[in-house]
């Protein structure tokens, strides 16, 4: 069991961030595959734009995420330290693979708008960072670390919807 510190020892008795994780999982599952079909159904038009690949590649970055820390919130018997590293790195892969793509979108001669581009910037800050947040607390072993996984969580969640309906619906305008 994870230990006292980041609160899940209690948690897990009772079973409510099991069942927390467990549900985003399937949530983040579901949504990446969904993700890919709609993705692979406009494939020729997002290869025919510069920036689309990007967007989509970002688009699969945070339920990605999502799936890989609720699956290593899932194994049992894990200390503190460990957890909280797999939680952190994860966040910083979500964080450092967005701001890369974002990055070349604003380099390049055909990408957005400093307006348009924001909000994406905005949601993968608020979606990463309070990841990395909730595992260098864990690996501290402060006591209710796990609570800043959540709204990375519905932040990558919402991050992934907005993105899916531009390269899914927007794209066909």
């Amino acid at each position: 069991m994870i230990g006292r510190g980041c609160g899940w020892g209690k948690a897990r008795k009772m079973g409510t961030w099991s069942e927390f994780f467990g549900a985003e999982l399937g949530a983040a599952a579901a949504l990446t595959g969904l993700v890919i079909v709609g993705i692979s159904i406009n494939i020729a038009r997002i290869l025919s734009h510069p920036i689309l690949p990007g967007r989509a590649a970002e688009t699969l970055v945070t339920p990605t995420g999502v799936l890989v820390a609720s699956s290593y919130a899932l194994v049992p018997q894990q200390p503190d330290w460990l957890f909280g590293s797999e939680i952190a790195a994860t966040g910083l892969a979500m964080w450092i693979i967005p701001a890369v793509i974002q990055l070349n979108a604003i380099r390049s001669k055909d990408g957005p708008s400093l307006r348009l581009l924001l909000p994406r910037v905005l949601l993968a800050q608020v979606s990463s960072l309070p990841l990395v947040a909730a595992g260098i607390l864990i690996f501290a072993g402060v006591h209710g670390a796990l609570y800043w996984v959540v709204p990375g969580v519905i932040a990558s969640l919402i991050a992934t919807v907005l993105n899916a309906w531009v390269l899914l619906v927007e794209i066909l305008r």
